[in-house]
């Protein structure tokens, strides 16, 4: 008895009828984005991704590299025999265990994310990372991001595999992949506006991944939480003491910049023609990466057999990137150890190994922006300029400027060098050009539809117009034109002249038993859009998809004759083949 009172007064009461549909259509405005599920989602590849990187970084740091650092600098010629031993290992791993041998770490999640959908290969997953673990623990200049990237990448496109279910869709695939490297940037680093804004970074030069913004965000988070909450939260590295910046400060960072950024731009083009050259190459893989260990290994013994001060220029080098922002060295010092760490990078990565070079980045621009303090300021504050030098071969290196400046104020605690840091990083990365260790990052698309503006029509136009004569009936359109030609729409002609468009879905809208009373002209839409030659292809693209836009543009020529017709399609083409 209550339960119809309830149903037919209160329920069925018109006011709340109303009132309802009102609330149900303010909700669906306010969650038409489907946002909700990567509240689930994205801290499963937090968690996930921070208990995998904990593990590594306890294998690496704490388990190996703690014993084999004190080894080499005691006998310095176990460093040839481990980085050997440790890129012969590296160089079985991944010639018989994986399906290619040179797609990794960071750079296959690039890859993925433009060309494959987010998909990553599962089957050599494990593989890869202990093949990470041997390249980096023997000594490789490298560090802890490579397989932090892969890692948390591939764990997020195999989640997408195992969630799909639940009603995430194809592009979410590449979201979650990125996401997961985001979280594998923030655990390792310990720090997780770092780990969101690399995510968002890494994919382009010149923009960034917007739509991964909010699960980058929550991954990022849960995985450092998870890291921390096992190894603690202190940052990974520090400053000795400088908390403020004056105003000469600026313009000395603004010069270290430029300095930086051409530094930078010669790393990178040699890296990446040395990476080619190891590529291309038909030698074993096996045998490149003994090459590169070799190289890496006299890296490491020419710096030592000069300075025996407890740095090498090899390996992880989180305690060399603490040393050089606490200790005073000598700038000569600083400068060659900040040469044979590129070198060592060089041999380490392109050769093949298993990671990535960020903390290399990191440390090379940390010497030298404290050199250019200790030669040329001759000023109190070096840890500044370590970190603008720091925060500008990241922002040159990997096209990454806001990750550089967010990475050296988190895990530094330098937090009142951000200004002078991003001066340092936007400079370095504008003189640098499109130059980048990464050979898979790209423009963003909406760069090459910019770049339209450069181009005229007459260069995409189709020249050879196929067209319906005015005063034709239907039926002769029908059976002679639009039976031969495999087009939608049709330039109508009157004469020499052209006069408007002719749709065969207004075609298809006459009955067939008027077709052989009814003309051409009839059924025409007399008000078509014209260009000249000289039109650019984003003016051209802004009338196609302008509201209620016509299925092509005319094109004239000087002397008003019809040169040619342009379509969305054509112009697209024109975007596919980079313009």
């Amino acid at each position: 008895m209550l339960q119809r009172i309830f149903d037919s007064r209160l329920f069925n009461h018109p006011l709340l009828r109303k009132y309802t549909a009102l609330v149900h259509e303010d909700l669906a405005a306010t969650y038409s984005r489907d946002i909700q599920k990567w509240l689930i989602v994205a801290p499963i590849i937090g968690v996930l991704t921070g208990l995998i990187i904990t593990l590594i970084n306890l294998v690496i740091l704490d388990l190996i590299w703690a014993r084999a650092l004190p080894l080499y600098l005691q006998n310095h010629w176990m460093i040839l025999a481990g980085l050997l031993a440790g890129f012969l290992l590296t160089g079985l791993i991944m010639q018989f265990c994986t399906p290619d041998p040179d797609e990794h770490s960071t750079e296959e999640i690039i890859r993925s994310y433009h060309e494959h959908q987010g998909d990553i290969n599962m089957r050599p997953f494990w593989w890869k990372l202990l093949a990470a673990v041997t390249t980096v623990s023997s000594g490789g200049s490298a560090a802890m991001e490579g397989p932090s990237i892969y890692g948390g990448g591939a764990i997020g496109s195999w989640l997408w595999t195992r969630l799909r279910r639940f009603g995430l869709e194809s592009r979410d695939r590449r979201i979650m992949l990125i996401s997961g490297a985001g979280a594998g940037m923030a655990a390792v680093f310990r720090a997780p506006l770092t780990g969101l804004v690399f995510a968002l970074e890494m994919p382009y030069k010149d923009d960034l991944a917007h739509e991964a913004l909010l699960p980058s965000l929550i991954a990022s988070v849960v995985s450092y939480a998870t890291l921390v909450s096992l190894v603690g939260s202190e940052p990974l590295f520090g400053f000795s003491g400088t908390i403020s910046f004056k105003a000469i400060d600026l313009l000395w960072s603004a010069i270290l910049g430029v300095g930086i950024g051409l530094i930078a731009l010669v790393f990178d083009i040699t890296f990446r023609r040395v990476r080619r050259f190891f590529v291309a190459s038909h030698m074993p893989h096996t045998l490149k990466l003994v090459i590169g260990g070799l190289g890496t290994a006299l890296c490491g013994l020419a710096f030592v057999s000069v300075y025996n001060n407890g740095l090498i220029p090899i390996g992880p080098n989180y305690e060399a990137v603490r040393a050089v922002l606490s200790n005073a060295y000598p700038t000569r010092m600083l400068v060659y150890f900040a040469g044979l760490k590129m070198t060592a990078s060089i041999f380490s990565i392109a050769s093949g190994g298993v990671s990535a070079i960020f903390v290399p980045l990191v440390l090379t621009g940390g010497c030298l922006g404290k050199a250019f303090a200790q030669s040329i300021v001759h000023g109190n504050a070096a840890d500044l300029y370590a970190a603008v030098g720091m925060a500008a071969f990241i922002a040159a290196g990997y096209k990454t400027p806001l990750t550089a400046v967010v990475f050296v104020a988190e895990t530094t605690g330098g937090h009142s060098f951000i200004i002078p840091s991003l001066i340092g990083a936007a400079i370095a990365y504008a003189v640098s050009g499109e130059a980048s260790v990464s050979g898979d990052q790209r423009l963003h698309e909406l760069a090459k539809i910019e770049s339209l503006s450069n181009i005229r029509v007459t260069a995409v136009m189709q020249r050879h117009v196929v067209s319906a004569q005015a005063g034709a009936t239907l039926r002769e359109f029908a059976t002679s034109v639009a039976a031969h030609h495999k087009h939608t729409v049709f330039p109508v002609q009157d004469g020499s002249r052209i006069v408007g468009l002719v749709s065969l879905a207004v075609l298809g809208s006459t009955p067939p038993e008027q077709w052989d009373t009814t003309k051409i002209e009839a059924i025409t839409d007399f008000t078509p859009t014209f260009v000249y030659e000289d039109c650019d292809l984003m003016e051209a693209l802004r009338l196609l998809v302008r509201e209620k836009p016509d299925p092509m543009l005319l094109v004239k020529a000087a002397d008003d004759s019809l040169a040619g017709i342009v379509t969305k399609t054509d112009i697209l083409r024109s975007v596919g083949r980079g313009g």
